[in-house]
């Protein structure tokens, strides 16, 4: 295989002329919820009970993030299914903050084990926590957990987070209609003035067994009008491009909230990401229908590794969101728990 030729301004570019600069990592595909959006109860199949004996070992990891990095990610997030669930994961967490070149080390997480975890977690290097809640009622978000998730531990994670030293803390909210767009006003003045960010994302067509249909998206614009009508808001620039929400201040002081709009606005001309599954196998975007198997040989060095990614990202040309509707409807794509968000 050829080496890497570096690009006049040193970063990897795929066929649309977009870099890579994050890298999304799914520790454990097995999660302790079954939300509806995600891994719905019964539809999911065999694979949600995942096989440990599959997943890529620390070591793997790590030499794969390795090889991503030399290739221009700054950006590491560890996912699920429920990260929290992969054992020993601080570890993980301190071997990865270890490698030169990693500006930014996030979890994504249910928040339901993060209290008794959050205080190693930070201790270990990471920098960031993103914690998702789609409802504020004890009964609603029961539901929305599958029967499996208790608000009360969540919140404690929060507080444990929070205890840590991580702020901001995002909060994120998948809205769906009829469902749980009635928790849009009480989540916002629940953490407008907390110092921690809230955001609202549209209900995607990730995977196939998550039944999704059009008319059970809430646009973001319609979110925003709302809370705009109750708080008062004003636009915020990017941080950087590629950004995945639109950022918005209140006018008030209050902090800010974001929106993500992947159905009503697609923003796949600035996507920059990548992800790895527990198994090893890379993924150019979040609704791939099969993803390129990167499991690291052991005789396999870093040159090697981040020929092969290179490869496969300099073939890239995914843009699923701005096609959406014209791919087919019947379109297998990979589901969420599987690659994570």
């Amino acid at each position: 295989m050829n080496a890497v030729m570096p690009l006049a301004d040193g970063r990897l570019r795929d066929r649309l002329g977009r870099p890579l600069h994050d890298l999304r990592i799914s520790v454990i595909e097995t999660c302790n919820f079954r939300c509806p959006y995600c891994m719905p109860e019964g539809k999911a199949g065999p694979s949600v009970r995942g096989d440990r004996r599959t997943r890529l070992d620390f070591a793997q990891i790590e030499r794969l993030v390795r090889a991503f990095v030399s290739l221009g990610v700054r950006k590491l997030r560890l996912t699920g299914g429920e990260p929290l669930l992969r054992r020993d994961l601080p570890a993980l967490v301190a071997r990865l903050a270890a490698i030169p070149g990693v500006e930014d080390l996030a979890l994504t997480t249910n928040g339901s084990l993060l209290a008794g975890q959050a205080r190693a977690l930070r201790e270990a290097g990471l920098h960031r926590i993103t914690l998702s809640l789609d409802s504020l009622d004890p009964e609603g978000f029961r539901l929305l957990a599958g029967g499996r998730g208790e608000l009360a531990e969540v919140l404690a994670g929060l507080a444990a987070a929070e205890a840590a030293g991580f702020a901001p803390i995002k909060i994120n909210c998948v809205v769906q209609r009829g469902i749980n767009e009635d928790q849009v006003l009480p989540l916002a003045e629940r953490f407008r003035g907390s110092g921690h960010v809230l955001r609202f994302i549209e209900y995607m067509d990730v995977g196939t067994c998550n039944g999704w249909r059009p008319q059970d998206v809430v646009p973001s614009a319609e979110l925003r009008d709302r809370i705009a009508a109750r708080w008062p808001l004003r636009p915020l620039a990017p941080v950087y491009r590629g950004e995945v929400a639109s950022r918005y201040a209140y006018a008030d002081g209050a902090g800010e909230l974001g929106f993500v709009s992947s159905v009503s606005e697609p923003f796949c001309g600035d996507c920059h990401r990548a992800r790895l599954s527990a198994d090893g196998r890379l993924f150019t975007c979040l609704f791939a229908r099969e993803g390129t198997s990167l499991r690291p040989q052991p005789d396999e060095d870093e040159a090697a590794l981040a020929a092969r990614i290179a490869e496969v990202w300099t073939a890239r040309a995914d843009r699923y969101s701005e096609l959406r509707g014209k791919a087919g409807k019947d379109r297998k794509k990979i589901e969420m728990f599987y690659i994570g968000g």
